[in-house]
């Protein structure tokens, strides 16, 4: 196994990256951070993990670490933002601002099409290819119901319908290729803290448990799942 996870530094990305390590012991595991490496003490010494800085909005990294990998099985997107220090998420459109826009675009949306274009020649080699990205059931224009967070709603369901053409184009070229869009859940991290106040109880997930989550659904979905918007508990959202 030879897996790769991007935003390895992050809440759900580290907990992957743990559960991958624990899960499979033989697997070769890549893990990207883009500010601080994180500390990984608890695994391994000897280390089966590479950690690699990068920018996922700068195509030139990208295609520079596609070069280093040359066979790969997954590929796990957990790179995303919903807010930043200056801006949260619009309740209104008169609180809506194109510069904003534009960074939940280029961060929720970009990488993964410049993922796909860089890595998928190494994906075919495998004989069981996942190429899955959190997306959020935010994104979903059919189950919106609340209104609000125009910018992250729209960059996610830009992130999906992404999703659902690459495996369109997987389905005629890459063998027993799967991609899916991901819903975790809500997830005990720093992203999610300013709207915790707000979650059902039982419905505010440890990062541990959604990392289970993820992998349980990329090994069990075969590629006629793939183009599928899955949630935690592995029901269809709809689009």
């Amino acid at each position: 196994m030879n897996i790769l996870i991007l935003g390895a530094s992050g809440a759900i990305g580290f907990a992957l990256l743990q559960q991958t390590f624990k899960q499979f012991p033989d697997a070769k595991i890549w893990g990207t951070y883009h500010r601080s490496q994180p500390e990984s003490a608890t695994l391994d010494p000897e280390s089966r993990v590479t950690w690699v800085k990068l920018d996922l909005t700068d195509e030139r990294q990208i295609e520079r670490l596609s070069s280093n990998i040359e066979n790969l099985d997954w590929l796990i997107n957990c790179v995303g933002i919903l807010h930043n220090e200056q801006v949260k998420p619009e309740k209104s459109i008169g609180s809506f601002d194109g510069d904003f826009f534009m960074q939940n675009i280029q961060i929720n949306t970009l990488p993964t099409l410049l993922l796909a274009k860089h890595f998928t020649p190494a994906l075919k080699k495998s004989t069981h290819p996942r190429f899955a990205v959190i997306s959020a059931r935010v994104g979903s224009i059919e189950d919106n119901r609340l209104g609000g967070w125009y910018s992250y709603r729209s960059s996610k369901a830009a992130l999906n319908m992404a999703l659902k053409t690459l495996s369109i184009e997987w389905g005629r070229t890459v063998q027993s290729g799967v991609v899916l869009a991901l819903h975790p859940g809500t997830t005990d991290s720093e992203l999610s803290k300013p709207f915790q106040a707000n979650v059902p109880q039982g419905k505010l997930f440890r990062p541990e448990k959604v990392a289970c989550d993820i992998i349980h659904i990329l090994q069990c979905h075969r590629p006629e799942a793939s183009g599928q918007f899955i949630a935690y508990d592995g029901t269809i959202v709809p689009w």
